[in-house]
């Protein structure tokens, strides 16, 4: 059947956001893993600045729910609301909060914080816990507190903190539910096994072939011969211009600010290339790194005969393989870094043994340590003469960047003096360009396929989040180097497509809407006809109407896996019928009908050793391990008590979407 013309940019494609998480929510075990990873939905530090004030005292009480003997506040549920949608609407740029509560975002986000601390509270009383040293040891894992050199920065952590609102012991309690959720959900889940009886009769299912036919009744089958009239055709659009929205846009004005717009900054100073020079001592003085490989053993006489038995040439490694310990490789080892991970004696033996040798055993906390040199970088070092070069260049940088940031914050004062952007502009002699006007998923209205620049992108979600136009705004684009001012310069709301515009997509879709109800008794006739034992032939004359040929089906159900999803609902339909009957399906947008017939089954042959039933062995176990898992969530859970108070519930949804204000 053909699908039924229209514009992409006319059509409201709304139905269509959230799918992702949507899916998410209808999974069989969803709800399970969102209780035991929503910690990191708040802590993901990928979304905006979330404060999480304005949760106190609200109309409902401060409780969300009880659970045991604790709560969810109401402020909890806020932060975490807020956060969830803000990673959401990173994917949907034109999510509100309301259309994210809609799709199910409040029910997911409550049920995860009640579960989690169902959880928390019923591993507590069973013996369960999570450390400060098991919490410490996640907390150093997430990218996000991570410093410059890929490890753990306090500084960051603590930022990070105070951006988002957050205390470390919100962080702790947080991750460690989640740890105490995953002690007890993942070991219900662990080893879960089908019996094989069950697997192979379901491999024979999948393997299965089906035979049967496809008829489309087309309503455009059944259209009248002539077009509308121009009377006929406006009232059609007039009753329809729901169909026909052209979503808003905005143009958005704006100057890019780089490096290259700030005046030329003095050079540095001779006195402050030798402080600089004096600062960075430890990174122009001589250093070694080593690369090392090591076995730890529990005694001395364990580490030298180990020692021995590898000599000057032998492999550690291997020697260490057939007395079934494991050696482990330590690369680009400083002194100190290398004492930091085993002792300073260990260091200073590892140090004191040549490129390729093997160092004395020394003991660390662990034990006896057994290592070999594998090599040895060296860094001569620079003199100040030697470094000029690179000091001046970074310092010119950073003036350059530092000067960046003071114009930054004039422009920010000359915003917040209410200057607009044409005079900002002129002022910094830059001029203002202005992008097409723009959807807010930041493609270019009116032109398929094409988007705004990639330098521009990061602008428009904030430009739709403005309520006026001519309003500036500073952003920054590429950190320390590159920030934009913009506003909106023009503004226009979702409105109909003219009827000029799209005279024949309207034409088609009144024809469509003519001829459906005849497309339906069609079908209703052949469906009968089939059901009474009249041939697919005869069937079809009792249609009225030419129809196009029927579709000939005979595929294995391995071919719907291969189309990834996108499954036609006639096909889907046959390999869920019966064989021998007839069924009708009604097609999307009015715009038919298909009566499909199923003719044959024939089933598959599948031995225990076939590579489809380990496949389906796999997948049972994995559905066997969730099931599992869910029915010990819901037991806990109904074992401890979860109580919603609706009142504040309600009051949460109302501040997050404004309703209370109105």
């Amino acid at each position: 059947m053909a699908n039924e013309a229209q514009s992409a940019q006319t059509r409201d494609d709304r139905p269509h956001m959230l799918g992702f998480f949507r899916s998410f929510l209808k999974s069989r075990i969803g709800v399970a893993i969102a209780l035991v990873f929503l910690g990191l939905i708040a802590l993901a530090f990928a979304s905006a600045d979330v404060t999480g004030n304005g949760f106190g005292g609200i109309a409902g009480g401060d409780r969300a729910a009880k659970v045991g003997s604790s709560r969810v506040g109401t402020a909890e549920l806020g932060k975490a609301l807020t956060n969830a949608f803000e990673q959401e609407r990173q994917k949907q740029p034109g999510l509100t909060m309301k259309q994210f509560l809609d799709a199910g975002g409040m029910e997911t986000v409550l049920t995860g914080l009640t579960d989690r601390l169902a959880m928390a509270e019923w591993g507590r009383d069973h013996g369960l816990m999570a450390g400060d040293r098991l919490i410490d040891s996640e907390i150093t894992k997430i990218p996000a507190f991570q410093g410059p050199d890929g490890k753990f920065s306090q500084t960051a952590y603590e930022q990070l903190l105070a951006q988002r609102g957050l205390s470390d012991k919100d962080v702790r309690k947080d991750l460690g539910q989640g740890l105490l959720a995953r002690q007890t959900l993942l070991p219900a889940a662990f080893g879960a096994q089908m019996a094989d009886e069950s697997v192979q009769r379901y491999a024979a299912l999948l393997t299965e072939k089906r035979v049967g036919t496809i008829v489309s009744v087309p309503s455009l089958a059944f259209a009248p011969a002539s077009p509308p009239d121009a009377n006929t055709l406006n009232s059609f659009y007039n009753a329809n211009k729901g169909r026909y929205m052209q979503p808003e846009r905005r143009a958005i004005r704006y100057v890019v600010v780089d490096e290259a717009s700030v005046p030329a900054t003095a050079a540095p100073t001779e006195a402050e290339i030798a402080q600089r020079y004096k600062l960075n001592t430890a990174v122009y003085a001589p250093s070694e790194q080593r690369s090392v490989t090591q076995v730890i053993v529990p005694t001395e006489a364990a580490a030298k005969a180990l020692a021995a038995e590898v000599g000057n040439g032998g492999s550690l490694d291997n020697a260490a393989r057939t007395k079934g310990l494991v050696a482990s490789k330590l690369a680009d080892q400083t002194r100190d870094t290398l004492a930091n991970q085993t002792s300073r004696a260990v260091s200073d033996a590892a140090f004191a043994a040549a490129s390729g040798a093997l160092a004395t055993p020394a003991k660390s906390g662990l034990g006896w340590h057994v290592i070999k040199v594998d090599a040895v970088k060296r860094n001569p070092g620079k003199t100040l003469d030697q470094a000029r070069g690179e000091i001046v260049q970074a310092m010119t940088l950073e003036k350059r960047r530092a000067a960046l940031s003071d114009l930054a914050a004039r422009v920010e004062q000359e915003i917040d003096n209410g200057t607009g952007l044409a005079d900002i502009a002129k002022t910094l002699n830059l001029t203002v360009a202005t992008t097409p006007a723009v959807t807010a998923d930041g493609s270019v209205f009116g032109k398929p396929g094409e988007k705004v620049a990639a330098d521009i992108a990061p602008l428009v979600q904030a430009a739709f989040a403005m309520e006026r136009e001519g309003e500036a705004q500073l952003a920054e684009i590429k950190p320390g180097e590159k920030f934009a001012i913009y506003d909106v310069g023009q503004l226009t709301a979702a409105t109909p497509a003219p009827l000029d515009l799209i005279k024949g997509a309207v034409a088609r879709d009144w024809a469509v809407q003519q001829g459906a109800a005849k497309a339906k008794a069609a079908s209703d006739k052949i469906l009968a006809a089939l059901n009474k034992g009249t041939s697919l032939a005869d069937a079809l004359k009792l249609a009225g109407a030419p129809l196009p040929a029927p579709q000939q089906v005979d595929l294995p159900r391995q071919a719907l896996t291969q189309m990834q999803g996108n499954v036609p609902a006639p096909l889907a339909l046959l390999f869920a019928m019966a064989k021998g009957s007839n069924k009708r399906l009604e097609g999307p947008n009015n715009g038919g009908w298909y009566v499909v017939s199923l003719k044959e089954i024939v089933l598959g042959q599948v031995k225990r050793g076939d590579p489809v039933f380990k496949e389906t062995a796999r997948s049972f176990a994995q559905d066997a391990g969730s099931e599992y898992a869910e029915q010990l969530r819901v037991a806990i859970r109904k074992e401890v008590g979860v109580e919603r108070n609706e009142a504040g519930v309600r009051a949460v949804r109302d501040q997050l979407t404004g309703a209370g204000n109105q």
